[in-house]
């Protein structure tokens, strides 16, 4: 059975960088893409940004040029470097992974990141 161990998440200051980590077990991790989302207070869930079993990136609008996805198939662990980081970064972030062949999903229990002074 898949799952995760989600680490990081805090409290930091505005401008401030933070690092998420999503530690993978379960099945095989190359097969599946992993991906961090975000839901504040009163929102909807929103991509931060989404890995291929390859390595190929892609970002929500709002995580562009700030936010860096990646991951260690050694470790079986992907990660979410965030820089720059806002008032409006503050949500719960949720980490998922997606097996490619059979597009069955799982979903992390998620972290807590506030931004505030």
């Amino acid at each position: 059975q898949v799952q995760f161990v989600e680490s990081g998440g805090g409290l930091v200051q505005p401008g401030g960088s933070l690092r998420l980590s999503c530690a993978f077990s379960g099945d095989i991790f190359s097969i599946y893409a992993m991906g961090w989302y975000r839901q504040a207070p009163g929102k909807q869930r929103e991509l931060a940004a989404v890995i291929s079993p390859g390595g190929g990136a892609t970002y929500g609008d709002s995580a562009k040029g700030r936010f860096t996805i990646s991951r260690d198939h050694l470790a079986k662990t992907a990660y979410l470097q965030m820089n720059s980081l806002k008032p409006e970064d503050t949500a719960v972030y949720y980490c998922n992974a997606l097996n490619v062949r059979t597009r069955q999903d799982y979903w992390g229990q998620g972290t807590q990141v506030t931004v505030s002074s």
